[in-house]
């Protein structure tokens, strides 16, 4: 029986442990992936540090680009060998009143790849096809692998944000290098706020066309019209109240996030708001890789061997990182011909 490599999550607070199982094939509505590439993100380390809802033992990685091995009954629009991305929203029940009213982001019984359903620190992944996206063929396997997680959140994110022209950006890492790149393509003044001292991040911002770059605890001249914060510190929520005008939002992009303190009501008063990002839909996706494509943005990114995922992951904890890491699966040349 053909086997495939994966790196698996026993339990949380546990390393990765590299593992063998059967290739497993395709039920209805379901394609089977050979991965070519898996973005890290930080969410994988919320699932290693048992801080979101995760079924254990499980193979993380939901930023994955594959090409389709094998198409599952009641399949249609794919074909055998095409390149296609998988996120982090993995299966919706589609009859919910939230599936129902375009809010499939809200399902009250959704999967979640690399959390719930097993993902892409893998040669191989099953997916459902529902939530399989073609790539745009101008990035190359690696530099797509980001936009899956990072580039979607942070779209669904900047949208959140509304139409503001100077939006801050809150945590410069994978998700905000490459909004900040389309923000810049619409028009907006993009405002990079980084780690003290993260000198390196700051200049990266800068030469991504951000306006500003300085520390979360530094002010900028301007007031905000938004504020997207991707670190997961609560903390950073009033800060960020102190820094948008009047009417002004502050958007809570991650999944998780450590408490927020108290804080005066005068800095949310005069109709400022805090929203939060929850997941993904399908035209997210869509309208995403659309803008991805003709922005001409670019992601940054550092590579690593499916069985360095732990040396990646420690990496990303503690900031270590310019870009996003992507983890490359061991390949044969029969990989196609592999899961029989």
């Amino acid at each position: 029986m053909a086997v495939m490599i994966a790196m698996q999550f026993d339990a949380p607070h546990e390393p990765l442990r590299r593992v063998e199982r059967p290739i497993p094939r395709t039920g209805a509505g379901q394609l089977l992936l050979a991965v070519i590439a898996c973005g890290v993100c930080r969410t994988d380390l919320h699932v290693a540090d048992g801080e979101v809802s995760a079924h254990y033992p499980v193979i993380p990685g939901h930023e994955i680009v594959g090409h389709v091995l094998e198409i599952g009954a009641g399949v249609e629009g794919f074909r055998v060998g095409q390149r296609v991305g998988v996120p982090w929203l993995g299966h919706t029940c589609g009859h919910c009143p939230y599936c129902l009213s375009g809010q499939e982001n809200l399902c009250d019984t959704p999967e979640f790849t690399g959390a719930t359903r097993d993902g892409g620190y893998a040669t191989h992944v099953i997916a459902d096809a529902h939530f399989c996206f073609a790539l745009p063929d101008s990035f190359s396997d690696v530099a797509a692998a980001p936009l899956l997680c990072a580039g979607l959140i942070g779209w669904r994110a900047l949208r959140l944000a509304g139409e503001g022209r100077r939006i801050g950006l809150i945590g410069f890492g994978a998700a905000a290098h490459i909004i900040a790149q389309v923000a810049v393509w619409q028009g907006r003044d993009v405002y990079a706020f980084t780690r003290e001292g993260d000198t390196q991040a700051q200049a990266f911002a800068r030469s991504l066309g951000c306006c500003w770059a300085g520390a979360s605890t530094q002010r900028p001249s301007q007031e905000l019209d938004a504020a997207l914060i991707f670190a997961p510190i609560g903390a950073l929520v009033p800060a960020a109240l102190t820094l948008v005008r009047k009417g002004g939002r502050v958007v809570c992009a991650g999944i998780h996030m450590s408490d927020i303190p108290a804080f005066p009501y005068a800095d949310l008063w005069e109709e400022r708001q805090i929203l939060s990002v929850a997941n993904l839909t399908r035209e997210d996706g869509a309208s995403f890789f659309e803008i991805a494509a003709r922005s001409g943005l670019r992601t940054v990114t550092e590579t690593f061997p499916l069985e360095q995922a732990n040396v990646a992951l420690d990496r990303l904890r503690s900031g270590a990182l310019t870009g996003a890491a992507v983890l490359i699966p061991p390949r044969s040349d029969s990989a196609a011909d592999d899961h029989g």
